[in-house]
This record gives structure tokens, C-alpha cells and sequence, in this order.
């Protein structure tokens, strides 16, 4: 099965488990104080690497981090229907082939990222079903598991270090009523970090910089629906 069956029967299968947790009748409101969205994400790294051996720069060395299309999940509370706030997360898989004079090397590494994104968000209201909104926070992007690839580089391991950078958010809610959305998203994330090859003498100073694109369903509601009166104080009041 491929990267994007595997991607989107997931997503799926997280949103069939939204629609049959333990909601209340019609629990679902438009102008709730919180959502859940379950996405089909595709993460594009825009890559660009410098690569040292022994603290001398390879020429024409650069390094690739694969696209890969995964299941993720947001959770945004809502404080007034224009202010929000999101964060969202997956987990994924990359590789890292080598590219230029030393894309002979082929897969220089591999790794598992934890990448959580925080951003504060702006809903755009009165245009009926639609509700475009701008968002702008920080991600940060823990890296384990990392792997040696096709090890021609004859590591004895790989580390990568943890990341941290500034997001811009774009999007796109469409109300489908009871407070079911479509959702159209668009994150740019600028970060870097570095990539040693230990035992080698051989590191890469990577700019990451990942286009991290969405859709996928959304519910809202409010907390006080869900978990009894007592979360009722931060609630939006209904138009």
C-alpha cells in the first residue's frame, strides 16, 4: 500500500473514532470553544544542506529530506469566534538522501520526527459556510530513531539535533452544519538543525524550512457539553 493510502485510511479511521466517541445528541456547535480535526498532511521539507568533512566543507554537497504523506490531528480552543488557538501533530518518518557531489552516496540517513506546532489564529466571520482564518506561532521538531540509511558513509550512528522555528498558517473551514467542517490547511515552518554522521567526522548543517499541507474533517463544540458545567465559564456565548 502506498504512502497516501496508508496516509489517508488512517486519517479516516481517526475521524471514524471522532464521529463515534461519546458525544451528546446534537453536541456539535458552531460557535463552540473547541475542535477537533482529524487531516491527511503532507509534509515538504525545502531542503538545503552544507556538508563538512573534518570541518571542511564538501563542495557541491547537499542533502534531500523525503516528502511524506502522513495522519494528523488538531485540537484548537476557541476563545472569542474571531481568536483561537491550535496545535497540531503527527509523527513521521524521513529520509535523507545525499544530492550533488555526493548524491552518489544515496540514502545518508533516516528518522523518526515528533513535530508539534503551536499557533495562534485570526477566524474571518460573516461570509456564511466559509471561515477562511491566518494563524502565526512555532514548531518545534524532536528528532529519534535515527538511522545510518544505506551507511556508505560508515557511521557508527546518526544524530540529529532538535529543532525549534517560527510557522505562518493559512486556511480553510467549511461549515457542513451540526458542527461538522471540511478543511483546507496550508503551515510554512522555518527551522534548521545539525546532522552528524558519528565515527565519520562528517556533519551537515540542514535547513529544513517544511511546507506542511492539510484536509481533512473537523468537529466543534463546547467543553461544557462534553465534560458537565464546569468548563461551561470559558465558553463562547451563542449569536
Amino acid at each position: 500500500m502506498n504512502k497516501f493510502a496508508t496516509g489517508t485510511l488512517a486519517a479516516l479511521a481517526l475521524a471514524a473514532g471522532i464521529a463515534g466517541a461519546s458525544l451528546p445528541a446534537a453536541a456539535g456547535d458552531d460557535h463552540g470553544n473547541f475542535m477537533v480535526r482529524a487531516l491527511v498532511t503532507g509534509v515538504n521539507p525545502d531542503t538545503d544542506a552544507s556538508v563538512f568533512a573534518g570541518g571542511t566543507r564538501i563542495p557541491g554537497a547537499n542533502a534531500d529530506v523525503s516528502d511524506e504523506i502522513i495522519p494528523a490531528l488538531t485540537l484548537s480552543y476557541f476563545f472569542t469566534d474571531n481568536w483561537a488557538v491550535e496545535l497540531f501533530c503527527c509523527f513521521a518518518k524521513h529520509d535523507i538522501d545525499g544530492t550533488g557531489s555526493i548524491a552518489g552516496l544515496g540514502e545518508i540517513a533516516d528518522t523518526w520526527i515528533f513535530p508539534p506546532a503551536l499557533t495562534a489564529q485570526y477566524h474571518f466571520t460573516g461570509m456564511g459556510a466559509w471561515k477562511p482564518y491566518v494563524g502565526a506561532g512555532v514548531q518545534y521538531i524532536a528528532f529519534f530513531d535515527e538511522g545510518t540509511g544505506q551507511n556508505r558513509l560508515g557511521a557508527s550512528s546518526v544524530s540529529i539535533d532538535d529543532a525549534f522555528g517560527f510557522t505562518l498558517q493559512a486556511g480553510l473551514d467549511y461549515s457542513l452544519g451540526n458542527g461538522w467542517y471540511a478543511n483546507l490547511d496550508v503551515k510554512k515552518t522555518w527551522l534548521d538543525t545539525e546532522i552528524s554522521w558519528n565515527g565519520t567526522g562528517v556533519h551537515a548543517d540542514a535547513d529544513l524550512d517544511p511546507w506542511i499541507f492539510s484536509a481533512g474533517v473537523g468537529y466543534r463544540f463546547n467543553l461544557s457539553d462534553i465534560f458537565g458545567h464546569g468548563a461551561k465559564t470559558a465558553s463562547i456565548p451563542m449569536k
